[in-house]
């Protein structure tokens, strides 16, 4: 890890930190996004609107540590797709990992907390990623450096508070009634947010494209 960029002229736009004001609210959302669809914007709507952030941050990963690669696209491929599902004044398409060469989560998020002290970040994610997060490197630093808001998936309201995360902070997570004061709220603190499911899945969606 390195809190130094890569070098290089003419780099994309993509690979820049994006601007942020003082003491706004930002939730970051991270994934490889091969492809985005429609149930990425779902979680990146709920976060918007239910966490009363003034931006979701969409971090396009240069990949997944945890899953294979084969069948990944390119790093500029799935951020132009994600930029059409992020069709939003408030929502920011950036792939700045790859340039920091960051490749978990942790170090990423201790970086922009470093770079914008006065923000209040909180990590958004699909109820499907709580049921793994005990598998991410360094995952109870993640829990214990910002506030995290977990939306509902097809499939994962039930078993995902059974997950080795969920119990481990069973004690840090406030009502759902709660959720818009999370980004302000010291960590550990995580909250469930349900919503209406969208069942659209990036592992069918390359299957259909596998054809």
């Amino acid at each position: 890890m390195t809190d130094r960029p890569e070098s290089g002229a003419g780099r994309p736009d993509y690979l820049r930190i994006p601007r942020v004001g003082i003491g706004q609210r930002i939730a970051l959302f991270g994934g490889t996004f091969n492809p985005p669809h429609k149930g990425h914007r779902h979680v990146a709507l709920t976060g918007l609107a239910r966490l009363a952030v003034d931006q979701v941050w969409w971090l396009v990963t240069p990949g997944n540590p945890l899953k294979s690669h084969e069948g990944l696209t390119t790093l500029a491929q799935r951020v132009e797709e994600t930029r059409a599902f992020a069709d939003h004044p408030r929502m920011v398409v950036t792939a700045f990992e790859a340039n920091y060469s960051f490749r978990y989560t942790a170090d990423t998020i201790s970086f922009v907390r470093r770079r914008f002290p006065t923000v209040k970040f909180v990590w958004l994610m699909g109820a499907d990623n709580l049921a793994t997060l005990h598998r991410w490197q360094n995952w109870r630093d993640i829990m214990q450096l910002v506030p995290v808001a977990v939306v509902d998936r097809p499939g994962a309201s039930m078993s995902v508070m059974s997950a080795p995360a969920a119990r481990a902070y069973a004690g840090a997570r406030i009502p759902e009634s709660q959720a818009a004061a999370l980004p302000g709220t010291n960590p550990p603190a995580w909250t469930f947010l349900h919503v209406p499911l969208d069942p659209t899945s990036s592992t069918a969606m390359r299957a259909a494209r596998r054809g």
